[in-house]
């Protein structure tokens, strides 16, 4: 049977293409499987910080997108979603796309984002406060690159870029031909939360030798920011200070658990929360401590409080202060410790003191200390930083390889070294500067720092997605209570009448992009239609198709056999008409409402007698014995019945 239709379709294409071709093209679009279409692309992103602090807002207000994406390369940007990749983003084009009123900013990010040039990166950095500064209502999202986002994002530019052609027929051309896409996401309006709580941890190390013993604070906000939340891993900044000071635990632990090296001074560690909004967890723990409770270690006798705060980098440590340190003071004493070690036991490393006045006219605190300044507590920060101003400091960019294991190993033991001499008064024992305490058994021990910092720099610890119930704080419980006693948890929630805070959800959303065709592709898909309708036409106007009767057909009233002969208007003989009178006349409405599905294919008698066929039409008989040589195949195999109607379809 294959060899035979194979022959027909050869003689159909020699002697009639034109009619082959509208034939049996609406037949293969029909009967062949279509390959699965890439009409849509799923993929995450994470939007851009919404939140108040102090009555200021800050970032993008708005959450819901639903508009055709275009690059920034494009003329017209109103009303678009505007995709930019990290490469080529600039604060000028950002600020295009505002001013055009744009429907979305979409900023693509590679996925390694380590491998991206450092110029590139520092650039990113520097923009990231402006980008937050700039309130707008205009969503503003990010995403990891794929390839599939990398196609659409290429094909969205050469869709923009064409615009700007001199041909508007070049123009036209290829927006039916180009791809649109719909880019909407799946999540509703943002809106404030209501209820949310930071939450701090506190810890202790009791010295030995009376009640009123003084206190060493160590502090370090364990939060992350950056201009996505979702984005913001902070590894540096502050997941160093966190794995410093949880190593400081470990190692002083050890120390105050023998009587022989047990030291009179009480150690309160203390992770913040809230860090990176005005330190709303360390503000609300000194009021809990100073203002509401009648004794506590933060009112006795503080000998100083040291915060750390993105120490796991660079060739030089700087100390942070308020109010420059007494000559005589523990202040002093643990500034003369720091000299001493770094001078005697790393000399190659750089170290100063940066005074720098506390501005209570400014919206946010420069550094952590400085909380503790207001209340009169003597506090410093150390850091490799020089500035607060410095953009490593609140950045999306800080991830995993902008630590270096080996610096922070060495921060933390000189950290650690010059605590030691402070609290066992080693100088004033006359002990060398050379003197190394944690040595051997004793040592810092770096894998743990490294496993610290591999899971600090695993997760984002914005304060908007670390809650009380969060793994985060969990397992910082677990790890200070394994070395601090009276480890727990405090607590700080926004006022309802005058909140200092407030945090936004709809923060991570699932976006699509829909290929679509512009509204011109219809227009051009509706000329083709017309124009193929038109040719069908045609071709039943002026091809010789006739039928012929008489023929034989169940009566509608009683089912029985009667004889019927078409004809139409005298155009038709007792025996043939042409396919336009057929269709025309009262025999062929008949037909068709008593064998409907049938009535093209299976529910014709096809003739393929030669003595029937005109001349020019001979290509149609051996289409014809094809066709009735599978109708015979299928009645054979009882796929299908006979007909009841016997119209014979053939060509004069």
């Amino acid at each position: 049977m294959f060899e035979e239709a194979s022959e027909v379709f050869e003689n159909m294409f020699k002697s009639s293409f034109p009619l082959t071709f509208i034939v049996f093209l609406p037949a293969v679009l029909i009967l062949v499987s279509p390959l699965p279409a890439e009409a849509a692309h799923e993929f995450t992103v994470y939007r851009m910080q919404q939140y108040d602090l102090q009555g200021q807002n800050y970032g993008s207000r708005n959450a819901i997108l639903n508009t055709e994406a275009r690059t920034v390369e494009a003329d017209v940007l109103s009303r678009r979603c505007v995709l930019m990749r990290l490469a080529d983003f600039s604060y000028e084009k950002y600020q295009k796309a505002l001013r055009q009123s744009a429907g979305a900013v979409v900023l693509v990010l590679p996925t390694n984002m380590s491998t991206l040039p450092q110029d590139i990166v520092q650039q990113f950095m520097e923009l990231e406060p402006e980008l937050l500064a700039t309130e707008t209502i205009v969503p503003v999202y990010f995403a990891l690159e794929d390839d599939e986002l990398l196609s659409i994002y290429t094909q969205t530019q050469d869709s923009s870029t064409s615009q700007g052609s001199s041909s508007a027929a070049e123009v036209l051309l290829h927006s039916a031909t180009a791809n649109g896409f719909q880019m909407v996401t799946s999540g509703a309006q943002s809106k404030a939360v209501t209820d949310w709580a930071i939450t701090s941890l506190e810890g202790r190390l009791t010295g030995v030798g009376g009640e009123d013993l003084p206190t060493i604070v160590l502090v370090a906000h364990y939060d992350s920011f950056g201009v996505a939340p979702w984005l913001s891993y902070g590894a540096d900044s502050n997941g160093s200070g966190v794995a410093v000071l949880l190593e400081l635990a470990r190692l002083f632990s050890r120390l105050y658990s023998h009587k022989r090296t047990h030291a009179g001074y009480n150690l309160l560690f203390f992770l913040s929360g809230g860090g990176k909004f005005n330190y709303q967890g360390t503000k609300r723990w000194l009021e809990d401590n100073l203002d509401h409770t009648e004794s506590s270690l933060l009112q006795d006798n503080v000998a100083f409080v040291l915060c750390l705060d993105t120490l796991g980098n660079g060739d030089s440590l700087h100390l942070h202060v308020s109010k420059p340190p007494k000559e005589g003071s523990p202040q002093h004493a643990l500034l003369r410790e720091l000299q001493m070690v770094n001078t005697f036991q790393y000399p190659d490393l750089k170290f100063s003191m940066v005074h720098k006045k506390i501005n209570l006219a400014d919206d946010t605190l420069a550094w952590e200390h400085e909380r503790f300044g207001i209340r009169r507590l003597p506090a410093f920060t150390l850091s490799r930083l020089d500035s607060h101003r410095s953009v490593a400091r609140n950045s999306i960019m800080d991830m995993r390889p902008h630590v270096d294991l080996k610096k922070l190993s060495r921060n933390t033991k000189l950290i650690a070294e010059a605590l030691a001499r402070v609290i066992y008064n080693l100088t004033e024992k006359g002990t060398n500067g050379d003197l190394e305490i944690f040595t051997e058994q004793m040592q810092v021990q770096e894998d743990q720092l490294t496993s610290l910092i591999d899971w600090l720099a695993s997760q984002p610890r914005a304060a908007q997605l670390v809650d009380k119930d969060s793994s985060v704080v969990s397992t910082l419980e677990y790890y200070m209570g394994h070395y601090l006693k009276d480890v727990k948890r405090h607590f700080v929630k926004a006022d309802k009448r005058d909140p200092e805070f407030v945090f936004y959800d709809q923060l991570k959303q699932t976006m699509n992009a829909y290929r679509v065709k512009p509204a011109v592709f219809d227009l051009l898909l509706a000329l083709c239609i017309a124009a193929y309708l038109g040719l069908v036409y045609l071709a039943v106007q002026w091809e010789g198709f006739t039928f012929r009767g008489p023929v034989q057909h169940p009566s509608p009233a009683h089912g029985t056999t009667s004889q019927a002969t078409l004809s139409s208007s005298g155009s038709c003989s007792p025996y043939t008409c042409n396919m336009r009178d057929f269709l025309q006349s009262q025999w062929s409405q008949e037909c068709v409402l008593t064998n409907l599905s049938f009535f093209l294919f299976l529910g014709v008698e096809l003739d393929p007698n030669p003595s029937h066929r005109h001349q020019h039409h001979a290509c149609c008989s051996p289409l014809l014995h094809w066709l009735a040589q599978v109708k015979s195949s299928l009645l054979k195999s009882s796929l299908i019945t006979s007909p009841h109607p016997s119209l014979k379809l053939v060509f004069p």
